[in-house]
Formats: structure tokens, sequence, C-alpha cells
């Protein structure tokens, strides 16, 4: 059936919102997609909904071919399966938390491994019932904190979450590669780009997880390659350790007056000064930087941290995020450090910190915990500071003059530091990640007690495996990817419609030929978007079309005069004049080139 623009419920914009940042929240909001309730909270109207069903319709598709079962679970959930696996604790402010009219505690899922884990749990009891797949395709709802980018990162999303239940590690390997194929299957038949990178499992869990990510500069996630094929989230990458350095020859320790100098810059031109060395100056990598933090745990107890690491480099929040979770990182107050006066700001040295300093007593309290980056190995000289205003040490040898409570990889990733598999110098590039997959392996499976009898009748624990793509991501990620200035632009796959026919001036005639076009189009399965208003110029119209982004346009308007009218290509910006009993023929010739079935 046509749609008619007289009657679709649609306002197009000229502006662009007042908070949109990025180019997919702009236009969707622009072209009457999509329309904001509140911070990360978004309204489908008419026209993103049909592109929405269509990224489903792929996902269900790809899904049902793999042998997985479509369920759907309620989005309102009781608390006590969450606490089961601790993750009413562990989800920290994230989880939106109510209570119903009797006290009781609920939260709205930010996913549902807990209920697919319950519902097998109660249903099978048999090897004989496994594998078995589940998937839905529902939304989700997390508290962030600083929701952006419109649908990217929001409050409430669409995500298809599957859950695979093996005996043993050899289903969930097989489980895993049939769900990591058919993923690619999807973001291949939506055309839209994506890299495979080894990523943490977070907050799920598991033995391994990768992430299917959509190469895009306004992207969140920062991801490394090699030349040879090693691909990761920044957060999973593994520093590779270089070897213990032989410090026999190091003289020991000394204090050296370096006024003036609280930042690593500063203290390299003194030691410089202060200390020359004949075979090369000192620089910012001799240093050894401790970088205080204070940890929330979800119970809300306070701690610091001090991280040491190379002067060069950076602690890069989202790895150590990762590395702490789940506590959470906090800045540091005047508070913190009033409780810690052994700790002198940019002139903190390892002689006070962990295993250095004060033993903790009963109670914790004592000497910060402090954990060094793996460069940071045995034999290795460092400047760091000796914890006095205006003060450093040099030549503080690792493993001969201090040590540490643990290792911890958290400072930044250069473009240029090798692969930790030896396969060449990374790249880094940012992403949209628009899925991601894990092996959970047993953890939800024993929380919730899912056994299963095997063959000999004894009770086995499941093997799980997790498996999300964020529809509404997706179909940001393609706005995103294919959009230009004058608007959207959709591939056929996802179009909401697939031609745009236009009748452009006041002739009846020409309304009565594009009507008729219209008409023809829709008889073959073309799906139509008839721009039938009398009284808007032809401007508005042009401006509406190239905004709305369908992949093609059908201009009935002065040409047809001399017996033409024109077929716009939205993506390349090509134009075809032809007359119109060959219109028809020439869309449905490129639609069935782009992969439709029409009739």
């Amino acid at each position: 059936m046509l749609m008619r623009m007289s009657t679709l419920f649609l306002r197009t914009l000229r502006e662009d919102p007042a908070d949109a940042e990025v180019a997919s929240h702009k236009l969707l909001v622009r072209a009457g997609y999509i329309r904001r309730a509140a911070p990360g909270i978004y309204s489908w109207l008419p026209l993103g909904l049909k592109v929405l069903a269509k990224i489903e319709a792929v996902v269900r598709e790809e899904m049902d071919a793999i042998g997985a079962q479509e369920v759907h679970f309620p989005a309102l959930l009781p608390k006590e399966p969450y606490e089961a696996t601790g993750r009413w604790t562990e989800y920290g402010p994230n989880l939106f938390r109510v209570k119903d009219r009797k006290d009781a505690d609920y939260l709205l899922a930010p996913t549902h491994e807990e209920m697919f884990t319950l519902l097998v749990r109660d249903l099978y009891s048999s090897y004989k019932d496994l594998p078995a797949v589940l998937y839905q395709v529902q939304t989700k709802y997390r508290d962030e904190a600083r929701p952006r980018a419109g649908l990217i990162r929001g409050r409430e999303f669409i995500m298809k979450d599957s859950y695979s239940f093996d005996i043993d590690e050899a289903g969930l390997d097989a489980s895993y590669g049939k769900h990591r194929r058919a993923y690619q299957r999807i973001f291949d038949r939506l055309g839209l780009d994506y890299v495979i990178v080894a990523a943490q499992a977070g907050p799920m869990g598991g033995s391994r997880s990768e992430e299917f990510l959509h190469p895009c500069e306004i992207g969140e996630d920062t991801f490394v390659r090699s030349p040879g094929g090693y691909a990761a989230n920044v957060e999973a990458v593994a520093t590779p350790v270089p070897p213990e350095q032989d410090a026999s020859g190091v003289r020991p320790a000394h204090v050296e007056d370096t006024p003036g100098t609280p930042t690593i810059e500063t203290l390299v031109a003194a030691a410089n000064q202060i200390a020359p060395r004949p075979e090369r100056p000192w620089t910012a990598a001799d240093t050894l930087k401790n970088v205080v933090v204070a940890l929330v745990s979800p119970t809300g107890q306070r701690e610091l941290l001090v991280v040491g690491l190379p002067g060069d480099r950076q602690v890069d929040a989202k790895r150590l995020e990762a590395a702490v979770f789940p506590a959470e990182v906090d800045q540091t107050t005047e508070a913190d450090f009033a409780g810690h006066p052994e700790l002198v700001p940019g002139y903190i040295g390892p002689q006070v910190l962990g295993p250095n300093g004060a033993p903790r007593d009963e109670d914790g309290a004592g000497a910060v915990r402090y954990l060094l980056d793996p460069r940071v190995v045995p034999g290795t000289a460092w400047i760091t500071g000796a914890n006095e205003p205006g003060k450093h040490v040099f030549d503080l040898v690792a493993g001969r003059d201090f040590t540490a409570d643990g290792v911890i990889d958290v400072a930044e990733v250069r473009a240029g530091d090798e692969a930790p598999d030896g396969s060449g110098p990374l790249e880094l590039a940012r992403g949209i990640e628009i899925g991601h997959i894990f092996a959970l392996g047993q953890k939800y499976a024993k929380a919730l007690e899912l056994s299963v009898l095997d063959q000999n009748g004894k009770a086995v624990t499941v093997t799980m495996g997790s498996y999300g793509l964020g529809v509404t991501r997706v179909l940001a990620a393609i706005a995103e990817s294919t959009s230009d200035q004058m608007g959207l632009s959709w591939p056929v796959a996802v179009a909401p419609a697939h031609v745009h026919v236009l009748a452009t001036g006041k002739d009846p005639a020409v309304f009565d030929t594009a009507e008729r076009l219209a008409d023809g189009l829709d008889s073959i399965g073309v799906e139509v978007l008839y721009d039938d208003r009398p009284k808007v110029s032809a401007g508005v119209k042009f401006a509406d079309s190239e905004l709305l982004g369908l992949p093609y346009a059908l201009v009935v308007g002065r040409g047809l005069a001399d017996g033409v009218v024109e077929v716009r290509h939205r993506a390349s910006g090509d134009r075809e004049e032809l007359p119109p009993e060959q219109a028809v023929a020439r869309l449905r010739e490129l639609l069935t080139e782009a992969g439709l079935s029409l009739r």
C-alpha cells in the first residue's frame, strides 16, 4: 500500500536539535524518524519503526537459521535472581531500581542472563535437551550517567540477546562459532562495515569475548589492529612485558633536591641539569609516575589506589575502569589526601606505598594499595618522588628498593606500540560497538543452579554463551555511515521505502502520471512513499526527499512536457532521464540488482 506524504505522520525540521552532537542523531530527529522524550530516551515514529523492523527481520532470519528459538521476557524483573548472581550490586548506579506498592524490589533489565538461565533450569533436566539456543529482541534499560549521541548511548535501547546452553566446552565452542558467523552474515546483509576485536568480558563475565565494532570517528570505543591481523578493544590489549634487567651496576638510590618540579616535564628538565648522563639525556620514560585514584565499591566503600607507570604514559580511563570493575573510579579529593599525609602531591614515591609502607591493620588501614605497570620489571631503575616537597629519588630500582601489591595494565596504548602477539606495530581507530559475544561458561548456571543429568545420570552444570546485538545502535551506525550533508541515505535492505515518488509542479498531468507510476511500482512489490502534497513547492519536496534518504527518487515534474521523468540515485547522486513508461522497469532493474525480490 502506498504511503502518502499528505497523510503520513511526519514533520521534517530544517534546524538541528539543540542537544544533538553527531550526524545520525541530528538527521534522525530532523527527518522525523525519532523524537526525544527525555535524555537518552526516544519515541519511534512511523518511518523510524519501519527501518527498525527491517533490521530486526534480518536479525531474526539469521538467528532462526542457526536453530535459535525466539522468546520474550518482561523488562520489569524481580531483584532476587540478580542478587543470586551478584549483579544487583555489581551494576551499581547503572541499574534502574524500582519498588512496588508492597515495597518489593524490582529492576528494569539491562540484560536477561538470569531470566534465560532460570527458564532453562525450570524446563530442561537432561543432556538430551541440549544444545539449546534461545533469543529475544527486547528493550533494555541502563541509567547512563551521560547519555549522548542519540541512539548510540541511550538509557533505553533495543537489543537482540541470545543464549546458548551446552553440556560442555566443546558444545559452547560450536555455539559460539555459529553466533559469530551469524553476526557476520547479519552485518554483511545490512551493508555495515565491521571489525571483530578481542574484548574484555566486564560485568558479563566469562572466559573470552569479542566485539563487533563499526569503524567510525564518533565511536566511543577505541580499538587497535596490526599488519599481522591482531585486533582488540584497547581495554583488552595486554602490554608485552619486557625482560628483567640486571641492576648490579646501578648505584644505590639517592635523594636529590628538585625544587619546583611537580610535573614530569619539570622533573626531566631538572634531572638533566642536576645529574646529566653522558650516554643520553633523561626523558619522561626514565621517570616513575605515581597516579592516585579513588575507587568506590558497589557497596559505597571508598579506597585509594596508586598506579605506578612510566612518566611518558598516561592512565587510560577506560582501561582503568575495566581493570577495577565492579568498583567505580572517582576523582580524589582533599579529604582523601588529608587521610593519607604520606602522599605528597607531585612528589609521591613507592617508598610509602603498598608493601613498602606501613603494614595494614585488621580494618585494612595502613599503606595505600600500590600496583605497577607491566613495564616496571625487576631491575629497572627510575627517578621518582621522595615523598617530600621538592625532592626526588634517583636510581630507585624495582625489586631491589621497592615492590608492589601487584600489576595493573591500564596505561594508554599508543600507535606504534608492538602488538602483544608480535604481529607488528599497532594502529588505533575508533568504532561503535554493534555486537558483543561472550563465552560465559558456568558463572550464571552455578549461581542459579542450572544443571542436567548426563549419560551416566550424574548432575552436570550447564555451560552457557551470551550474544548481544544492539539493534538501535545498528540503525544509528547505518545512518552515521551513509548520511551526507543533505540528509540520510538508507541502503535498500533497511530503507523505510524503496522509492520516493515526487510530483513537482501544479499541472494535473504531473500528479496523474506520478500516481500512475507509484501504483505501478507498488503493484510489483516496491515500497513507495508518494509525495502527493499539492501546495508544497518543488524545492521543499526535494529537500525533504534528500533528508528522508530513500534509495531512489522518481521525479515527475517539468520534464514531463518533454516526455521524460527523472530517476535519482540518493547514494551516488546520479540522475537518469527516461520516458515515464520505462521508469518502472528501470527501478525494478536497480532494486533487483540491490538484492530485492520483486513480483
